[in-house]
């Protein structure tokens, strides 16, 4: 496989910090322009870190739970603020001890296909964490949430899960990373979540049935400790060897309105799913 990692030039934008205040919303209008952007050719392959308070991201699945707005009401209570993605996957829970990498590439010059979009990914976090390289899997973690085929465990333990956005000859493959925290109790959390949007109900779609123990944070599953700061800075430090020059910096003043252009769509999409209940 092309090394896709390789790249003459890499673009670093870091919203670690900058994010936790804002809405998760604004994270994916972003990851839908720098799929435009790069995707066109007018921007360099980006990788985006990206940090939020205490959210969880529904899926559309999620949203046609039978007691959602009751399953809504008790993550408010939890301190939690329910959104809704206008894509696929199910309950993602979003919070300081969460990194997510968002890394958009362009498929202008060749497709990349889905499991290579994937295998990207994979092969950019075992790099980012070399002395657990060789015991991070790529399958399916049953009991977690948000399952599926790219789940990253450590002895059968779950700390991330990728998924992908294709726009406009971009891909963005965004991967949350669990790094500080417990990864019982957010588990807990969306296993609560469920319970109370089912109750008991049979549905058309299978929802998960979440098993708490099965998901750890990095954290709770190597030998030293990991801080979402050190991890942003290793990620950096990273580009720099796989590129010949890292560019760094927000969107550029000729690029937000591209950005208000998604944000709004985002924003009246994650309405017009919130009114529909």
């Amino acid at each position: 496989m092309k090394d896709y990692l390789q790249q003459s030039v890499w673009r670093f934008w870091d919203q670690s910090v900058s994010g936790k205040g804002r809405s998760p919303l604004e994270s994916f209008a972003a990851d839908d322009t720098l799929c435009q952007l790069v995707g066109q050719g007018l921007s360099p392959a980006t990788i985006r870190t990206w940090v939020h308070d205490q959210s969880v991201v529904l899926g559309i699945q999620d949203h046609r739970l039978p007691h959602v707005q009751e399953g809504m009401a008790l993550l408010k209570d939890r301190g939690f603020k329910p959104i809704v993605r206008n894509s696929g996957g199910l309950a993602v829970v979003l919070d300081p001890g969460v990194l997510n990498i968002s890394m958009v590439l362009s498929e202008k010059e060749e497709k990349i296909d889905i499991n290579t979009g994937y295998d990207i990914m994979v092969s950019l976090i075992k790099r980012l964490f070399p002395k657990v390289a060789d015991k991070i899997e790529a399958y399916e973690i049953v009991g977690s949430y948000c399952p599926g085929s790219y789940d990253l465990s450590i002895n059968g333990k779950k700390f991330a899960g990728i998924s992908q956005r294709r726009l406009r000859q971009g891909i963005a493959v965004q991967i949350y990373l669990c790094i500080e925290g417990s990864g019982v109790e957010r588990a807990k959390l969306v296993r609560d979540f469920y319970d109370i949007s089912l109750q008991g109900a049979e549905t058309k779609f299978k929802y998960p049935d979440i098993k708490p123990e099965v998901m750890a944070s990095l954290n709770e599953l190597v030998d030293e400790t990991l801080t979402v700061q050190q991890t942003t800075i290793d990620l950096q430090s990273l580009l720099v060897t796989l590129s010949d020059e890292v560019k760094m910096g927000t969107l550029q003043e000729d690029e937000m309105e591209l950005y208000t252009f998604y944000l709004k769509r985002v924003l009246d999409r994650n309405q017009s799913m919130l009114s529909k209940r």
